[in-house]
């Protein structure tokens, strides 16, 4: 057998059956040829899955191993897990090119056609029979299922105008138009959602694995087609829109079960990948650490609320967005107050909630309080989480009042202080407002004796809605058309003691 290399750098060279033949250029299956080049690679230590993290020990050994056995497989998980980025990944362990029968609908290979029209081009022309190269690129295709696709998508049907122009019966292979899967011969053939597809459908899938046979019209056509097939999907008790039929389950040989990230770390890794930010936010907007953590923490905090359907699961895609929309956020004030430069604030979480409450599905209980509240309280749950990671325990604080940091901050509000702060406020207001409350920084440089000025008003503002979130201030979400959004901090007793009726807030309104 020819040495792969040789035949690519020759391509160009070889445009007949016969001179491919003179190479020595021996078939090999789609499956083989995965296993090959996984095998090559693992052997010489190389990345076979690039930029997918959190599955180094679980999910990619499974699926090598899957591989190195010439398995069907199917990837199961919640949404957002990457299957289908790890299903298009496999594109790479195909030859980069191969040799097909020039004009061939399904790629025959010209030393094993299936085709009708490739073998009598081959009976025809013999050693001089044309031939093209397939780059690997173009030997994948995927099919999103839903309920409404056909036999005829997937395998095919009946051309009545082809049967009439060629005067031939509707059970000659040469008047059938080919559909996806056919046309897959030789190449990766993804169906995402699987058990979206009716059960006829599913059955015909099966009866391609199992026979290698397809059946057009009541027409029977034995075409042992050479495809990897590859399934994704939730788990079937996840969804109510279908199941996989038993008979096409039992066919599947290797199940792999996806998961979220493991840690806030992993997370973040993914998120920094996918996250589309343009070089404009890169250079003017800086980001604490913090912050790109908290966001993380938020997507974990959501995976296990009690707000939020757990069997729905809770994409990646949640803190992608929100981590665009925090850097817009900033970007945004930045236009208005005409910085060069800005940092990214707590207030400009307030930006990433539409980023929260269309990546989340909600219990009963979650749409009694509503999307948008449920979002607050994933977020406050999150600041609460991190702020012990940082800053003392207030709870630990509650008997020791003598050595408590707050302190200063607190009686500071308990005094009738209340401090605003807005999105789109300048840098200098903004540090000039949190200047002004007693204690704050101080707290902060006890802490970070080192840190920047960028930083340590992020984590100024960061300590007061931590202490929000432990029940020692206030915090109530500004968001009115007089003003920018933002919040307003106050001491907590003076605010349910002073706290408006209904219809003390409508006489105001009017």
């Amino acid at each position: 057998m020819a040495h792969n290399a040789v035949l690519y750098a020759k391509r160009n060279e070889i445009k007949t059956l016969g001179e491919l033949r003179s190479y020595d250029y021996e078939t090999l299956g789609i499956r083989d040829e995965m296993r090959r080049n996984l095998y090559d690679r693992l052997k010489n230590g190389e990345e076979v899955f690039h930029g997918i993290f959190g599955y180094e020990h679980t999910v990619i050994p499974d699926i090598e191993r899957a591989i190195l056995s010439r398995h069907t497989m199917i990837l199961l998980g919640l949404r957002g897990q990457a299957k289908t980025r790890i299903a298009r990944l496999l594109v790479n362990l195909l030859d980069e090119w191969i040799p097909y029968i020039a004009g061939s609908e399904i790629h025959d290979d010209p030393l094993q056609p299936l085709s009708r029209y490739a073998k009598d081009l081959v009976d025809e022309y013999g050693n001089n029979t044309p031939i093209e190269w397939l780059h690997r690129s173009e030997r994948y295709i995927e099919k999103l299922a839903t309920p409404d696709v056909s036999i005829a998508d997937l395998i095919g049907d009946v051309d009545p105008i082809k049967a009439a122009a060629l005067k031939l019966p509707y059970s000659d292979e040469r008047v059938i138009h080919f559909g996806l899967i056919p046309r897959s011969h030789r190449s990766i053939f993804v169906i995402n959602e699987l058990p979206d597809l009716q059960p006829r459908i599913q059955v015909a899938l099966f009866n391609i694995l199992q026979e290698a046979d397809i059946q057009i019209r009541g027409f029977t056509m034995r075409l042992p087609l050479d495809i990897a097939l590859i399934f994704t999907a939730n788990p079937e008790d996840y969804t109510n829109r279908g199941s996989i039929v038993t008979p096409l389950k039992d066919r599947i040989d290797s199940q792999i079960l996806t998961h979220y990230p493991k840690s806030p770390d992993l997370s973040q890794k993914i998120t920094e990948q996918e996250a589309q930010l343009t070089s404009e936010q890169k250079s003017i907007v800086y980001c604490h650490p913090l912050a790109k953590n908290l966001i993380e923490l938020i997507a974990f905090e959501a995976r296990k609320s009690e707000y939020v359907d757990q069997k729905s699961g809770v994409s990646a895609r949640l803190t992608i967005s929100a981590s665009e929309n925090l850097y817009s956020s900033a970007e945004r004030r930045a236009l208005f107050t005409k910085e060069d430069s800005v940092s990214v604030r707590m207030s400009d979480f307030i930006g990433i909630i539409p980023s929260i409450t269309g990546k989340v599905e909600l219990v009963y209980e979650g749409e009694q309080e509503g999307a948008y509240t449920v979002a607050q309280i994933l977020i406050g749950k999150a600041i609460k989480v991190l702020f012990v990671q940082y800053f003392t325990d207030p709870e630990t604080l509650k008997r020791d009042a003598k050595n408590n940091p707050y302190s200063p901050i607190l009686h500071w509000f308990s005094a009738g202080n209340t401090i605003d702060v807005l999105m789109d406020c300048t840098t200098v207001q903004y540090r000039t407002l949190l200047d002004s409350v007693d204690g704050l920084k101080k707290v902060v440089q006890e802490k970070f004796p080192s840190i920047s000025d960028n930083d340590i008003y992020f984590m100024m503002e960061f300590v007061l809605h931590g202490l929000a979130e432990y029940s020692l201030l206030s915090k109530n979400l500004i968001d009115s058309g007089n003003s920018s959004q933002g919040f307003a901090f106050g001491d907590l007793f003076r605010s349910m003691f002073t706290m408006k009726s209904d219809d003390e807030w409508n006489e105001e309104e009017s």
